[in-house]
């Protein structure tokens, strides 16, 4: 019999500082680089900052930039954005929050998806090649890059680029990055319509391609995870692997150890909103659970 996962104990915040969906990479310095959604305490109403923070060890954290008024802030809705700055109501009150900024290096510089909800999402560039920015909106047409929610990328061993969003959906990017070279189609795992109803994360180990998402059961934010031989599938069942994960990463780190992110949104996870990282291995099977 299969025993329920659990997560490791003790298991600690990496800062104090109220960060949800948590995003991990390691630059082309060696240093690692954490982002997430910030706005606390009202995670609905208008925000519009995404926040990075590096570290050399992922045990000491700083802001990429330190000017206290700045607050890390590489980047702003109303400093620097063009369509992401409509707001609409919900239930009477402004509502044009800025949700799940991820990070990642590739092609030699910072790359930073992002979604304003009822917008879309987008993609922004470092011109310096550093995380600290500047940061310029990426795409050509000046308007969101799908109207989804949720945004993320994956680089595969060929070099192409993948653009992925919302509950699974996933498309190739053309060579500069600028738009996307086909239509949005949905993964799906074999035993769900799909991995997760948001979240979406895709990245690759022991040759095999794996597909994360983010579902509520039982009114837990859990990461449920499939994998396939090929990127587009078909992928296998999905099965919990992260437990109370929901929205997380996977990302390697100097030594080769796989991590998830996590920054807790269940009332009964370890700690409340705020920046993590745990060890994840692969079981005999090939499926990943967390390292106890």
């Amino acid at each position: 019999m299969t025993k329920p996962l659990k997560l490791p104990q003790p298991f600690e915040p990496l800062f104090d500082y109220p960060i949800r969906d948590t995003s991990i990479c390691i630059g082309g310095d060696g240093y690692y680089y954490l982002t997430g959604t910030t706005g606390s305490p009202d995670w609905w109403a208008v925000t519009g900052d995404i926040q990075v923070w590096k570290s050399a060890d992922m045990h000491t954290w700083t802001p990429v930039i330190t000017e206290p008024r700045k607050r890390s802030t590489v980047w702003n809705v109303d400093r620097d954005g063009t369509w992401q700055k409509e707001t609409a109501l919900r239930d009477g009150a402004p509502f044009r929050p800025l949700w799940a900024p991820e990070i990642h290096y590739l092609k030699g510089t910072f790359w930073i998806t992002y979604s304003i909800p009822r917008l879309g999402n987008g993609l922004l560039r470092s011109v310096s090649g550093r995380a600290e920015g500047p940061y310029m909106d990426h795409i050509a047409t000046n308007s969101p890059l799908s109207p989804h929610i949720d945004a993320s990328l994956f680089q595969d061993d060929d070099g192409t680029v993948y653009f992925l969003c919302d509950n699974g959906k996933i498309a190739r990017m053309n060579e500069d990055m600028t738009a996307l070279a086909e239509e949005l189609r949905l993964l799906s795992p074999s035993n769900a319509e799909h991995v997760g109803f948001e979240g979406t994360f895709l990245f690759k180990a022991h040759g095999r391609y794996y597909l994360a998402g983010a579902e509520f059961i039982a009114g837990d934010y859990h990461c449920y995870v499939a994998s396939s031989d090929h990127i587009y599938g078909p992928y296998g069942e999905r099965y919990l692997a992260v437990p109370h994960g929901g929205h997380n990463t996977f990302f390697q780190d100097k030594s080769g150890q796989w991590w998830s992110t996590f920054f807790g949104n269940d009332s009964n996870a370890p700690f409340r909103e705020r920046p993590a990282a745990l060890k994840v291995e692969f079981d005999e099977q090939l499926r990943i659970r967390p390292v106890l």
